[in-house]
């Protein structure tokens, strides 16, 4: 028998300075039995970062030829797109060759460090790529927030995230490891 996926609910109240977005989103997210507290909270701060009314979650785990997340237009075609861990350098290049946007929110120090050594030659050169990566302390400030219901404040301010359900909170800064020039944090 197979193990279902655990259903998290989230309300959030979006408040980025930097882009200059306000809203209020209520978001229901699959975790999916492998898939860690860790690794669903960085999936929901990058919405958090990158909100708009037709971002959505893809199939994620479940699918390599979906993101963690996307964004499409009213044609069908993928605005942005957005993987969260450490996807196969390959799928990535061809993601980047169906959207317009794609970005990577890594986490994991060693780990991560790894991966983007072994993959930055090749990826530097997909101009509408952007990397980011999360130090361990804000992918696990992240983790310690998630619950089965949810409230959390978030405020995006010059590069900055704070992050609160009004008792625990996450501040941090998300270092770029690469960025084009239309990307905006």
């Amino acid at each position: 028998m197979a193990i279902k996926a655990t259903i998290f609910k989230a309300e959030l109240q979006i408040a980025d300075m930097d882009r200059n977005y306000y809203a209020e989103h209520t978001l229901t997210l699959a975790r999916h039995p492998s898939e860690t507290d860790e690794r669903m909270m960085v999936r929901l701060f990058a919405f958090v970062m990158h909100a708009h009314a037709q971002l959505g979650f893809g199939k994620g785990m479940c699918a390599d030829d979906e993101p963690d997340l996307w964004r499409r237009d009213l044609t069908g075609a993928i605005e942005l797109w957005i993987d969260v861990g450490l996807p196969d350098e390959r799928w990535t290049r061809k993601a980047c060759g169906r959207a317009d946007q794609v970005v990577i929110v890594s986490y994991g120090s060693r780990t991560a460090d790894n991966w983007w050594e072994q993959n930055r030659a090749k990826l530097g050169r997909q101009a509408n790529l952007v990397v980011l990566n999360l130090a361990p302390e804000a992918s696990q400030s992240l983790a310690a927030l998630a619950q089965r219901n949810m409230r959390l404040q978030c405020t995006l301010q010059d590069g900055q995230v704070w992050i609160t359900d009004g008792t625990e909170s996450a501040h941090f800064e998300p270092l770029t490891l690469k960025a084009h020039a239309n990307h905006r944090l």
